[in-house]
């Protein structure tokens, strides 16, 4: 069965919000995970936190947005996603509340520990949904088994080698993401630790990188669309010449190394996607189990219905954020921390 133009469309628009989730909550997440150790005292990680707290909710729209079109969309492997992945999701929507939680309530009580045990809160909520995001994109990337008795696997089978080697590329990328972040948004020596820290885990991005890309000729078959279809290897060109000019930045534009290092997880976002066509979730037992943009669609109808939705409201939402991005577009000073007019963390 051939899918229809709306289905192929709502399967570009369904990789193109998750990666534009991970694009501008990434460097969120990956600040959240550093903060604690990048920031030397409280004064250093007010301000790694209050250079997130005017965006931070303003990016996770975009995971209920990719959540919402994978409802909408394709409502079969909504419901089948959060049935066999159940427990990872259920865990990366725990850490997400309480990493919400921690930014609010931190700045609540002057004691030390209960500053410092917000700041581990903000640590493992960051975390635990970078790891568990990319152990579960991993597991989809090779095909999860799934036969006409349902799904065959649990939490323990999902963390096998290339789900965790996927968690820990998701990982290295949004530590690199947010070093940038930080390098061109905080100030003082905080700003200088960001950037050398950068220079520093940017190999180790570089490594971890060619491991999956090896791991993933031998664990998947992500591959053969672009073997079929060679016009889409410039997706990982672009990935890889985004990647590499986002470590020469680093020596002349801190700002052009962050726009680099989003246009890189765009685009390794848009690999897995590419590779994944028409799959949404495939079985590693039998193609014929697989879950795709054909066969777990919503109806053309709905699928006309929300093009019209998606037209007219995500312009508006790109709006607003491009709004506020400029608006706070200025790095975070540590006197901003001490003005009481300021709203801080």
């Amino acid at each position: 069965m051939e899918a229809n133009v709306f289905q192929l469309i709502w399967f570009g628009l369904w990789g193109l919000l998750w990666a534009v989730y991970f694009m501008l909550d990434g460097f969120d997440l990956g600040a959240g995970m550093l903060h604690p150790f990048i920031a030397k005292n409280d004064t250093e990680r007010r301000m790694v936190i209050n250079t997130l707290g005017p965006v931070w909710d303003g990016n996770e729209v975009w995971l209920i947005t990719a959540g919402g079109a994978t409802f909408a969309a394709f409502p079969t492997t909504y419901a089948y996603m959060f049935s066999y992945l159940y427990t990872p999701l259920l865990i990366i929507l725990f850490a997400l509340i309480i990493r919400g939680v921690s930014f609010e309530f931190r700045g609540k009580n002057n004691s030390e520990g209960w500053k410092k045990g917000w700041d581990f809160a903000i640590f493992i909520g960051s975390f635990l949904p970078v790891l568990l995001f990319g152990v579960a994109f991993g597991n989809i990337f090779q095909g999860l088994p799934i036969d006409a008795a349902g799904y065959h696997g649990n939490l323990f089978t999902l963390l096998n080698p290339y789900g965790i080697l996927t968690g820990i590329l998701f990982v290295c990328l949004f530590l690199v993401h947010a070093s940038l972040w930080l390098s061109i948004k905080a100030t003082g020596d905080l700003r200088e630790r960001a950037q050398k820290l950068a220079k520093k885990l940017w190999p180790i991005l570089l490594i971890v990188s060619v491991l999956f890309l090896v791991h993933t000729w031998f664990a998947t078959n992500l591959y053969d669309n672009f073997f079929a279809a060679p016009a889409g290897f410039v997706i990982p060109i672009l990935a890889v010449v985004a990647l590499l000019l986002s470590y020469v930045f680093m020596n002349l534009s801190y700002v052009k190394a962050f726009y680099s290092s989003c246009v890189t997880i765009l685009m390794v976002v848009f690999t897995g996607i590419y590779g994944l066509f028409p799959n949404l979730i495939p079985s590693s037992i039998d193609t014929a189990y697989s879950l795709t943009a054909i066969n777990s669609s919503s109806s053309v109808y709905t699928l006309k219905i929300m093009t019209v939705v998606v037209t007219i409201f995500v312009p508006i939402v790109l709006i607003y954020q491009i709004w506020t991005y400029k608006v706070f577009s200025s790095p975070v000073t540590e006197e901003e921390i001490y003005d009481e007019e300021v709203e801080v963390y």
